[in-house]
């Protein structure tokens, strides 16, 4: 399938690894022009190395200034922007709601959800002037299902499935479409680390806590980075002209966490 994003500009962030930079790359090959931000300086120091023309700047998306730089930068360099790809999270603590420290949720909230805000609102002005554009809210498993221990994360999850929502609505005037994706658990260091602190709390093993993990789920398998990143470049394209307001899952049909 021919998904014609040949010159399109993605700005996207967290690009630097994982799945930001699986979908960057996806990008890339579909012949867009992608500008990564990301909190990690030597990943991004790392994308000088590579020969697929992804260049990133060092950015924490909570931080208000740092995003209006990032986002003048790339827009001055791109000459503008079709899609946006919020994709910077972190996981935040493993714990129950009564054992965890205020500081640690808020700072949750801070880079998943208004970091996400911070983004999206300084894009926006750009966006509009674009042809179609397409901004993709990358939440997560744990925003359609409850998460127990984890609540800051699934409450910023859930959260950006309703703000996918809400600016569908605001935007479709202006021919912006919106849409999240639901990652489950994705092969790759960070589903080990949520692995670690699931058996850190439960007391069983590594080993036992990956078993667990596939039990209520359809396709006993771990999510490949490649497949969310199919799916970013297909809601990107105009084969997904008249798809918004979604939240579309990637989890082997989970049914419960």
């Amino acid at each position: 399938m021919d998904l014609n994003l040949v010159g399109k500009r993605v700005l996207l962030t967290a690009g630097a690894g994982g799945i930001g930079l699986e979908m960057a790359q996806a990008f890339v090959r579909e012949g867009a022009c992608v500008r990564i931000c990301d909190a990690d300086a030597k990943a991004v120091a790392a994308l000088s190395l590579r020969a697929d023309g992804i260049r990133g700047t060092v950015c924490d998306v909570s931080d208000r200034s740092a995003v209006e730089s990032f986002v003048a930068d790339a827009v001055a360099e791109l000459g503008g922007v079709d899609i946006l790809i919020n994709n910077a999270g972190i996981g935040g603590p493993t714990a129950s709601l009564d054992h965890v420290d205020a500081k640690d949720w808020q700072r949750v909230i801070e880079v998943n959800l208004l970091g996400t805000f911070h983004v999206t609102q300084c894009a926006l002005p750009h966006l509009k002037k674009s042809p179609g554009a397409s901004i993709i809210m990358m939440s997560a498993l744990a925003g359609r299902l409850g998460y127990a221990n984890r609540s800051a994360y699934s409450a910023s999850k859930w959260a950006l499935i309703g703000l996918a929502k809400t600016l569908a609505i605001e935007l479709g005037g202006d021919g912006i479409r919106v849409n999240a994706i639901l990652p489950g658990g994705v092969d790759g260091e960070r589903m080990q680390a949520v692995l670690q602190g699931r058996a850190q709390v439960s007391g069983r093993t590594l080993e036992e806590e990956a078993q667990a993990a596939m039990r209520n789920q359809s396709i006993k398998k771990l999510v490949q980075p490649r497949e969310v990143a199919a799916l970013a470049c297909f809601l990107a394209s105009e084969h997904a002209a008249s798809i918004s307001g979604q939240a579309l899952p990637v989890d082997g049909d989970t049914q419960s966490i």
